[in-house]
């Protein structure tokens, strides 16, 4: 039974390699990484004790280092199933929901068209290949001879030449070819007029367009004459070719990447050919167009984040933000894109002429993450000297970082955007039109400001300290929370994802949930991707032990109160510093009357968040496991318990 062109591929990529293994094995958590899709185990094809069978849960490939068994989700099922291509197929295909297509009596016919077409294509690469070494060619040659490329280097790329008068159609037909078949390969066209089709490509270098298994599939002609409205030409829609999914150069790229090298994503024919000469092997460009959701998903198949080298002018940067706007709602853990952005006025082409592949490798290396020109790109030309300017940037951004489907990206970027913010808007970074009066005032002549003293400096400074504190306590009761009871997390998922979490374990622990949220094995999940240590270090802790969310950990209702608690209170906090924050960073160094006093209110208010008022007289009792804890919060704890009891239908307290 024949399938359908792309309903394998569709299979392998809605499936989960390790999942489909996972039945069959038990993975050693000692050497797996579940997190990059890094799985262990003992292998299932021959008896052994230590764990060397290999998957790679993003390739969708496994290999034993001791056997040599290898192969994909596919073949994994024939060989532990005992069935045939087919029923193996069929297996996968339930699992993932996709219905396997009937049996198509054309199948066989269409496929045998396919083969029939990419041996036309082959036949035109041939005949270019000759026509560039005709005299009709010589401007041809000399453009690629000023552009760097020698004859060997014209022949690995099989690069040829369109006459202008044609001559593809006539050889092609006077060969034996059927004339439907050359139009249904995008060479020739039937004439509107009537009369005989005519050859699509006149007048143009040939650039063959293969794809990833080797096969001819289309064409890019650049035009000779610098005066014709498409520079570049591609071949239209085939059977064979379909730009917005394929990509230059796929399979020698693909290859390159694999050992290592890093996969860059350039604009034209004459970028990818310059860079691969250069030593660049694993470079890919779009088939004249922006880069596609297809593309990006063929490129991270390739690598984890391709770098996408544009030219360094308007219409290059345009690209990139259109990249990004499409690569936003489709990152996933671990797949990301970085931009190289060329000096502007040049290409990869020239960079390398002019000043050699040293210069392209130092761009490449010094590539920036996407979520830096995101930020560029908002702030890019602007002064944020109002509050009105400064809510519109953050209005953008989060409008940007909504467009995110994974809500653990999602999280980490919205930390990145705060961090490049505070960084912006920070007394020491802040523009320096903003919150200023005229130059002709100044501290001197103004009666109503004085310099910060440093007692008030090192006041705000202890304050913040022992507000990041308590906020350290919260989040660790929140966390955990969320971990003992995983049915929450759904519930409470907005609420963790805008948690700002400054401690690196905090931060993976919130990722880590994030990742998963709802799953019913949370903690075990959690405790495989952060370690055992880093989850026992947050659940050992006092003020985590004594919550009531772990006294209680069977009852749902007390944890969803505590963790409501905890969430208000540390929202309620954090906004109470952000004020103090904001009032210093107005200051910009000196006071006035007013703004002194905003900043001493302020504080006040931060000192007293969640606290009683006479908490410095306030006497403790040691909790069971020797935590020690206010009376006052021991018991209000204990009437929370008691009152959810009550209305749960227990017995009135006494």
């Amino acid at each position: 039974m024949s399938l359908p062109p792309g309903f394998l591929d569709e299979l392998r990529n809605r499936l989960s390699l390790g999942q489909v293994v996972g039945r069959k094995v038990m993975w050693d958590q000692r050497k797996s990484n579940q997190g990059k899709g890094d799985l262990w185990a003992p292998c299932p094809f021959h008896q052994e004790k230590t764990a060397s069978f290999h998957v790679d849960d993003r390739k969708g490939f496994y290999y034993c280092f001791g056997c040599h068994a290898k192969g994909d989700a596919i073949s994994f099922v024939r060989e532990t199933e005992n069935v045939d291509f087919m029923e193996a197929v069929k297996i996968l295909a339930a699992e993932a929901g996709m219905p396997v297509p009937e049996r198509d009596p054309q199948a066989q016919e269409k496929a045998d068209r396919r083969t029939q077409l990419v041996e036309v294509m082959e036949q035109a690469v041939k005949w270019h290949r000759m026509q560039l070494q005709t005299a009709a060619a010589g401007e041809a040659r000399d453009y690629l001879a000023r552009r760097g490329l020698s004859p060997e280097a014209q022949d690995r790329w099989e690069i040829g030449f369109a006459p202008a008068n044609g001559g593809v159609f006539a050889h092609l037909t006077g060969k034996g070819v059927e004339a439907q078949q050359v139009i249904d390969a995008g060479l020739a066209a039937e004439s509107d007029r009537g009369g005989a089709p005519y050859d699509r490509f006149r007048g143009r270098i040939m650039f063959p367009i293969r794809d990833a298994r080797g096969r001819a599939i289309g064409f890019g002609g650049r035009a000779m004459d610098p005066n014709h409205p498409a520079k570049y030409y591609n071949s239209p829609e085939t059977a064979l070719f379909d730009k917005g999914r394929s990509l230059f150069n796929h399979g020698p790229a693909r290859e390159v990447a694999g050992k290592g090298k890093p996969l860059i994503v350039a604009e034209g024919y004459m970028d990818v050919i310059a860079l691969s000469e250069a030593g660049f092997g694993a470079t890919v460009a779009p088939l004249g167009t922006a880069i596609t959701e297809d593309q990006l998903r063929l490129l991270w198949r390739m690598a984890d984040e391709p770098i996408i080298a544009l030219d360094g002018d308007t219409a290059g940067l345009r690209a990139a933000m259109r990249v990004i706007d499409i690569a936003l709602p489709l990152l996933e853990a671990g797949k990301s894109l970085r931009f190289a952005l060329m000096p502007e006025g040049l290409d990869p082409d020239d960079l390398i002429k002019a000043q050699g592949a040293g210069a392209m490798q130092k761009l490449i290396d010094a590539a920036i993450p996407m979520v830096q020109l995101l930020w560029q790109r908002e702030i890019e030309g602007k002064v944020f000297d109002s509050p009105e300017r400064k809510a519109a940037l953050d209005k953008a951004l989060r409008e940007k970082i909504r467009l995110i489907a994974d809500p653990s990206i999602r999280s980490h970027y919205g930390q990145a955007i705060k961090d490049l913010r505070w960084a912006l808007f920070s007394a020491s970074g802040a523009p320096k039109s903003s919150n200023k009066r005229p130059r002709q005032w100044s501290a001197a002549r103004d009666p109503w400001k004085r310099e910060i003293s440093p007692v008030a400096a090192a006041r705000a400074s202890a304050l913040a300290a022992a507000a990041a504190d308590e906020d350290h306590l919260r989040e660790a009761v929140i966390l955990a929370g969320l971990i003992v009871a995983p049915a929450l997390s759904v519930e409470f998922e907005d609420e963790l994802e805008r948690m700002e979490c400054r401690d690196p374990l905090h931060r993976d622990l919130q990722a880590s949930i994030l990742r998963h949220i709802g799953a019913e094995e949370l903690r075990h999940i959690v405790a495989s991707e952060c370690g055992e240590a880093a989850l026992e270090k947050l659940l050992s802790q006092n003020h985590v032990a004594i919550s009531p969310v772990m006294r209680r950990v069977d009852d749902e209702e007390v944890a969803r109160l505590c963790l409501a608690e905890e969430f208000a209170k540390l929202t309620a906090r954090r906004g109470h510093r952000r004020e103090i924050e904001d009032a210093v960073e107005d200051l910009s160094g000196v006071a006035d009357e007013g703004l002194t006093w905003r900043l001493a209110q302020a504080s006040a208010a931060l000192n007293n968040a969640g606290r009683g008022k006479d908490e410095d007289k306030v006497d403790y009792a040691i909790g069971k496991n020797g935590a020690r804890m206010k009376k006052d919060e021991q018991s209000a704890f204990d009437q929370l318990l008691d009152k959810i009891d009550f209305a749960k239908g227990a017995k009135r307290p006494n």
